[in-house]
């Protein structure tokens, strides 16, 4: 399993609590058209102006056939400007 990890910086506190709301709000909906994420965590620090979005994918395939769709996607208006994107292994993951 791989995990896209990407980091926005600068963002207001209000655009991050909504931005999240939304996510909340769409994950009974599904990845959007195009990703082949088979889970996701948000991750915020609204008063530091910092989200980090982790995206799971199955495949290194699933992964890379997603990536067009990201490349359209565009963040919330004041959530930030996008400073990292890594790609890693999850070498192991537990939710209890």
């Amino acid at each position: 399993m791989l995990a896209r990890v990407t980091t926005w910086e600068g963002g207001t506190a209000d655009a991050i609590r909504a931005a999240g709301e939304e996510m909340k709000s769409n994950i009974p909906l599904g990845p959007p058209p195009g990703i082949k994420s088979n889970g996701i965590t948000m991750l915020v620090d609204p008063e530091g102006g910092r989200v980090m979005v982790i995206a799971l994918f199955a495949t290194e395939a699933d992964l890379e056939e997603s990536e067009a769709a990201f490349k359209q996607m565009n963040p919330p208006e004041g959530m930030g400007t996008r400073t990292a994107l890594d790609i890693y292994e999850v070498a192991a993951e537990a939710r209890v």
